[in-house]
């Protein structure tokens, strides 16, 4: 295991029940983002779920969730 590598959540972006997560990913002096996309839901019981597959009305949120995920993380990379 790399000892000099860190993951950090830098942002949580929700719309609606998706959520896009975005991820600082520092490697010894380098670094780099990632993101990853998740729906929330609840099943038959009322218990709270997470899946990473969409609902046809749910892909107008999770391209949202992306697309202020992409300019937070282009904003950072300027900053």
């Amino acid at each position: 295991m790399d000892t000099n590598k860190t993951n950090n959540v830098l942002k949580h972006i929700r719309v609606g029940g998706v959520e896009a997560t975005i991820w600082k990913n520092v490697y010894g002096e380098k670094t780099s983002f990632s993101v990853t996309l998740q729906r929330s839901y609840k099943d038959k019981t009322g218990e709270w779920k997470r899946t990473n597959s969409f609902r046809q009305n749910d892909l107008p949120k999770a391209l949202l969730a992306l697309q202020k995920a992409f300019e937070h993380v282009a904003l950072s990379r300027v900053e």
